[in-house]
């Protein structure tokens, strides 16, 4: 382990996540002196494909050295000479122009002197035909990266630092995994202004866990991001394998997610490699791109985990694709009728019945029109057995959109909602981005969970109250104190009227009084 230098005199050892961070910190030190990069969302994705490549071709050897043993043949997903191996690994290979042309140019000069398509050609052209579907991966994500970098020796620079990397050790891998997760956290400045928002992780591993998903069903995102319910999910199902059958199993049949937009289906991508899923299944397209009525229980799912995106709009070709008396451009609603369609109508290989935890923005507990209708098939087709509204702020500074998750199986119609009021930590007005929800806030929820009884945080509501008052979901905590942040615009503002109102009439009376005394 290297030892820092401090002061002429040797420091305390670097631990691995130290070098690692030093590694990834010189590295974009390096992009942000090149003129073709803006910010952090040209740097990340640049990092991110350099990272996948060694990544990648570090697997590939460790899968060739067990083939040999085990004295099979073994098919590489990328072969010579675009493997890192070939044009990367050497500090003294290829720089300059000729990197760049090798990268870049559909047709190049390669790194063994023949001629042939340029490596992100070539990447984009590969497909599952040999029986390996991380070709397909690779090709998909591929087609939605460029190389924007203008500095071939400045490039070459930043592969020999991603070159240090070691993929193959199970310490640098769970340690540059964290510390990849806190550059996808980054990424929150720009995605706020679509509707997308990351999800603390807290808020993903509580819901993750209370809706326990158990090895042989099936787990969906259909709003992936950069994957972190489906890394969540992974991790927890992991634990469960036993044997080599449940080893594949996890791996082949079970993770699934959807991402349209091309730098968080990189990261998405990435992040489940690094968390141990060799082929993620991460469709490029939008989810909500078919026709709902088309969704069969072949394309049905044991287990949905998901933030969709809220706040957005849905163009009139998406809406289409909905019930008539259903359609809006609201994208909440629209994903939240799609995950309704999504779950199987059968229980599960763990005879449980499919379920869904689905974070959603407080104006879908109160909406009334389409978002009502929609809400009433919730109630009457499927369990709607729990509410968690989350406390305020929990996706501060991005958005202040107060926020709750919902709970639901296919286990019948709902005959009560159980709340769950997550409350602030003691002495807590908000979160920040230096300090996030932490997962032991929940453990109160979570002690409850399966011994429900109502308390100053939990209370149940009869359905027929709700269906009665028009499927209005905003249901405030009978033993709490009024949260206004929470209440429905029309609610808030007779509020403050009222207490206006309240305001003049007291400063008429003290001002009577004060003249009597006069």
């Amino acid at each position: 382990m290297a030892r820092a230098k401090k002061n002429g005199a040797d420091a305390a050892p670097m631990t691995t996540a130290q070098m690692l961070g030093s590694l990834l910190k010189s590295a974009r030190d390096i992009m942000r002196k090149d003129k073709g990069l803006n910010g952090d969302l040209d740097r990340l994705p640049l990092l991110t494909w350099i990272m996948f490549l060694k990544f990648l071709d570090d697997l590939e050897q460790q899968r060739e050295d067990e083939a040999k043993l085990a004295g099979k043949k073994f098919k590489p997903a990328i072969e010579a000479p675009y493997r890192w191996r070939d044009w990367a690994a050497d500090s003294q290979g290829i720089t300059g122009d000729e990197l760049l042309s090798f990268i870049n140019a559909d047709e190049t000069v390669r790194p063994d002197g023949s001629k042939g398509a340029g490596l992100f050609a070539y990447l984009r052209s590969l497909s599952s035909s040999n029986g390996d579907n991380r070709r397909d991966v690779i090709a998909t994500v591929f087609k939605g990266v460029d190389n924007r970098m203008k500095s071939g020796y400045l490039l070459r620079d930043i592969i020999n630092k991603v070159g240090a990397i070691h993929f193959t050790s199970s310490d640098e891998l769970h340690t540059l995994g964290a510390l990849y997760e806190s550059m996808l956290r980054e990424m929150r400045d720009a995605a706020g202004d679509s509707g997308e928002f990351y999800t603390p992780r807290a808020v993903v591993r509580f819901m993750v866990e209370v809706t326990d998903p158990r090895l042989g069903e099936t787990v969906l995102d259909p709003a992936s991001g950069t994957g972190g319910f489906l890394v969540e999910a992974y991790n927890y199902l992991e634990k469960q394998v036993k044997t080599v059958a449940d080893r594949k199993r996890l791996q082949s049949e079970t993770i699934s997610g959807c991402e349209p937009k091309s730098l968080p289906y990189l990261l998405c991508q990435m992040n489940l490699l690094l968390h141990g899923l060799d082929a993620p299944q991460i469709d490029p397209g939008n989810a909500l791109r078919f026709k709902l009525s088309e969704i069969g229980e072949k394309e049905r799912v044991d287990v949905i985990l998901t933030n969709p995106p809220f706040g957005g709009e849905e163009e009139k070709g998406i809406q289409g694709n909905f019930p008539e008396d259903r359609q809006t451009s609201e994208t909440a609603l629209l994903f939240l009728q799609l995950i309704m369609r999504k779950l199987k109508r059968q229980p599960t290989s763990a005879k449980r019945p499919a379920r869904a935890a689905v974070v959603v923005p407080n104006g879908t507990l109160f909406g009334d029109g389409v978002c009502a209708r929609i809400k009433e098939e919730l109630l009457k087709e499927f369990n709607l057995h729990t509410i968690v509204r989350l406390p305020n702020g929990v996706f501060a500074p991005y958005t202040s959109i107060p926020t709750n998750v919902l709970f639901f199986d296919r286990s019948g119609p709902t005959k009560h909602v159980w709340y769950y009021e997550q409350p602030l930590p003691e002495g807590r007005k908000n979160y920040t981005k230096t300090q996030p929800m932490q997962l032991d806030e929940f453990k109160g929820c979570m002690a409850w969970w399966t011994k429900r009884e109502e308390n100053d945080q939990a209370w149940k509501v009869p359905v027929v109250e709700l269906l009665a008052a028009n499927c209005n979901l905003d249901r405030k905590n009978p033993r709490g104190k009024v949260d206004f942040e929470h209440l429905p615009p029309d609610q808030l503002a007779d509020d403050i009227l009222n207490k206006e109102l309240r305001i003049a009439d007291l400063m008429r009376e003290i001002k009577v009084a004060l003249g009597a005394r006069a």
